[in-house]
């Protein structure tokens, strides 16, 4: 038998993924159960899974399977139900978003690979160079992009695979997302806030905890302008 919280979760998860093809975001979960934290959505995501009511696919970014549902649920609506499996579904483009053939292209160095996750070592090098929207650029400045590893932006809307574009800049803001040097050998992605003379980094995924440092452990190394996604 299922909660009150955890049928409300399934019945929303549900909804979503028949309107928009993929599940909704922890964010977009909180929102919707009137809940404080996202740490409560773990918590009944788990439960859900731990019940044979969802299955997540590992290292996917938001790929959740519903595999049953209760009689509660299936009786509100009057379509069929079977198991849909997100991930490998083709999604259109955003409406806003443009192809880089139909924009004026910048060529930029692809510095390898940025964590989205556990921390790896720093870039240091350009393995080949790929075409950005010039509008992406538009503040001027040194511009280089990564490709993003990990899971732990999902719900910034970065995923695994995806390449991100970055002005180098030594200055953040609250709530930027930079990239960070940590510790003067590792290189990460994550949002920035300043606390005092500690810095947070935080992940975008409560899987992931933030990780608080003294301000001269993080070398800010650029801000995100820009992200690219191949479907």
């Amino acid at each position: 038998m299922l909660t009150k919280k955890q049928l409300e979760l399934l019945a929303f998860i549900d909804k979503r993924m028949e309107r928009d093809g993929v599940p909704p975001s922890f964010d977009e979960m909180k929102e919707a159960l009137n809940l404080r934290s996202k740490s409560g959505i773990h918590r009944l995501i788990t439960a859900l899974e731990e019940r044979g009511f969802i299955r997540r696919l590992a290292h996917k970014a938001r790929a959740i399977e519903i595999v049953k549902r209760p009689n509660a649920l299936a009786n509100t609506g009057s379509r069929g139900f079977s198991p849909r499996v997100v991930e490998g579904d083709r999604r259109d483009p955003p409406p806003a978003a443009r192809s880089v053939e139909s924009a004026s292209a910048i060529e930029l160095p692809l510095m390898g690979r940025i964590a989205a996750g556990t921390p790896i070592e720093a870039i240091a090098e350009a393995s080949h160079n790929v075409a950005v929207p010039g509008q992406m650029l538009s503040n001027g400045g040194h511009h280089y992009a990564l490709e993003v590893k990990g899971d732990s932006m999902i719900d910034a809307g970065i995923n695994n695979g995806d390449v991100v574009v970055i002005r180098e800049t030594s200055q953040a803001d609250n709530g930027d997302i930079v990239v960070a040097h940590v510790e003067g050998y590792e290189a990460t992605l994550k949002r920035f806030r300043r606390k005092g003379e500690m810095i947070a980094l935080e992940a975008a995924n409560p899987a992931y905890e933030t990780r608080v440092l003294p301000a001269g452990n993080v070398k800010v190394q650029g801000k995100l302008v820009g992200l690219i996604r191949t479907y």
